[in-house]
């Protein structure tokens, strides 16, 4: 990989409050996500055992709900994001999982 000389680094600017509401996102995709992992695992343990089969049953709904609630998560942040720009200003996505 050659030096090239004369060239400008990429520098990215983004606002204080920009910074804070991507990371509280980021938080609340993370903390979802640990609970997803959470309710399938318990989940699956309750079906080795049939007394426990309808509370597993249980907390496998409650984990595709928390499924469901991924997407609504990265909607409220692209909207919360979209609110703080000017109009015609676009938002430049450098993590798209959360």
């Amino acid at each position: 990989m050659s030096d090239h000389a004369g060239s400008t680094p990429l520098v990215l600017r983004i606002g204080h409050e920009e910074l804070l509401i991507r990371r509280r996102y980021e938080v609340l995709s993370i903390g979802n996500d640990i609970l997803i992992a959470l309710w399938f695992t318990v989940g699956s343990a309750l079906f080795f055992f049939e007394s426990t089969t309808t509370a597993g049953t249980w907390l496998f709904l409650v984990g595709s709900i928390e499924l469901a609630i991924r997407p609504v998560i990265r909607l409220s942040r692209r909207m919360h994001l979209q609110r703080l720009r000017p109009a015609g200003q676009q938002a430049h996505e450098s993590a798209g999982d959360f």
